[in-house]
């Protein structure tokens, strides 16, 4: 009779450390599900280091994440979906930007707020974007003394 108390308590806690993984996975990957959101779409030049699940941020603090990422085959240009925490609302002058944490650091979009009284609702685009910047290029500019292109 020990024996079988004691496997179900080691077994309890087997349960729990899976369960407690679990979750600890789920929110670090996003995929615990978010709250109530909505979506605005942005057109980058270059999404590079964005994927799907990629963060959003305003003022360093994570507003929501990308949720669709593809190719405009007309005007070669990135396509992302963003889906904003609801709340969060966003003058329609602003700008969304694919920003680094640092030269080895993970990629973000961030969101640089406009001064407008008006805001974007479900479904709208942002007017101004900029993509990623390569710093490999920023490299060959800086060797060259910036006549590289």
């Amino acid at each position: 009779m020990r024996e079988s108390v004691t496997e179900v308590i080691v077994g309890a806690l087997v349960l729990a450390v899976a369960g407690g993984f679990l979750w600890y996975f789920t929110q670090a990957t996003g995929t615990g599900g978010r709250p109530a959101s909505y979506d605005l779409a942005a057109n980058f030049r270059s999404a590079e280091g964005v994927s799907v699940g990629t963060d959003i941020r305003l003022a360093g603090v994570s507003v929501g994440a990308v949720t669709a990422l593809s190719l405009n085959p007309e005007t070669y240009r990135a396509e992302a979906e963003l889906s904003i925490d609801k709340g969060i609302e966003i003058p329609d002058d602003s700008s969304a930007v694919v920003a680094s944490e640092g030269l080895l650091g993970g990629t973000f979009v961030e969101i640089l707020p406009g001064g407008s009284f008006t805001y974007l609702e479900d479904g709208q685009l942002f007017q101004s974007t900029q993509g990623a910047v390569s710093v490999i290029q920023l490299l060959n500019k800086f060797v060259s003394g910036g006549d590289s292109e």
